[in-house]
């Protein structure tokens, strides 16, 4: 692992999304609870705060940390998306920006698994960073041009 013992702690937070493409009636029976396994939105907010918590068993040389907040958001995206945001914080070294990123494909994952039965044709799109703040490099939004 790096040696992240010299840098300062400081709060640091990671806001990452991914997009599942489901269809339009499997949007509408995940936004009504309507599957046979049950309350899928609930199950995916649990998975990929578990994920979060466990990244550095998932990711090798990924540094273990103590999660201050992890919040879960699913929305619908259009007539025949799911959408999922998963913001982490901590105070600490070393970013949270894998613990986001590693939350957000877990819940789309499961909400694959839970969803399979109907359509296992469900895409999974476009995981990606959005934002992260704190540390020596400061903040960063995915909208700046890296270069």
């Amino acid at each position: 692992m790096v040696d992240v013992s010299a840098k300062t702690e400081s709060v640091r937070e990671a806001l990452a999304a991914v997009d599942i493409e489901v269809g339009s009636q499997l949007q509408q029976q995940i936004l009504s609870g309507d599957l046979p396994k049950g309350d899928v939105l609930a199950v995916v907010r649990v998975a990929a705060i578990q994920a979060s918590k466990r990244c550095s068993d998932l990711i090798p040389l990924c540094h273990p940390l103590p999660l201050e907040k992890v919040a879960v958001d699913i929305q619908p995206l259009g007539n025949s998306q799911i959408q999922i945001q998963v913001t982490c914080r901590t105070t600490g070294r070393t970013g949270v920006e894998m613990e986001a990123l590693t939350a957000a494909s877990i819940g789309a994952l499961t909400l694959y698994d839970m969803c399979k039965a109907v359509n296992r044709g469900i895409l999974i799109n476009n995981l990606r960073l959005l934002e992260k703040s704190g540390g020596k490099s400061g903040d960063w939004t995915a909208d700046e041009v890296e270069g």
